[in-house]
């Protein structure tokens, strides 16, 4: 209510979420995902996604698309729940949904035991570490 005893009015943010001023998101996470709190695919927050530019098939959300908006460019899991503020988990479920859908391609990081390292380049770097010393 204002000051003059009218209903405040809902807004719709042209990027986000429906909001109220008093209330906040009228829309809870949970619901966001289905209550799902596990996405299909492993996805990890430093994982970099990309909107593919394929038409979706599927009817998803208005949250789906406002990710699908920040994907046009490279972005981590990260970057993504914190433009569009949702929890990471969230996220991921919707990141999920759109890969699944073929609407965007996810680059997951190396995990560092895959590498082989180079016994010769172990020994320069820690020269370099002891001559800082």
């Amino acid at each position: 209510m204002t000051a003059t005893g009218t209903p405040r009015a809902t807004t719709a943010v042209a990027s986000g979420p429906l909001l109220d001023e008093d209330a906040g998101r009228l829309v809870r996470p949970f619901t966001v995902c289905g209550g799902r709190t596990r996405p299909a695919a492993r996805l990890d927050l430093l994982s970099v996604v990309t909107a593919t530019g394929r038409r979706i098939r599927r009817r998803l959300g208005p949250e789906h698309a406002q990710v699908l908006r920040v994907c046009q460019g490279p972005a981590s899991v990260a970057e993504i729940a914190a433009h569009v503020g949702l929890p990471a988990a969230v996220t991921k479920v919707l990141l999920s949904d759109l890969l699944d859908s073929g609407a965007v391609t996810v680059s997951t990081p190396a995990s560092p035991g895959r590498f082989v390292t180079d016994p010769a380049l172990l020994r320069a770097v820690l020269h370099g570490l002891r001559q800082l010393v």
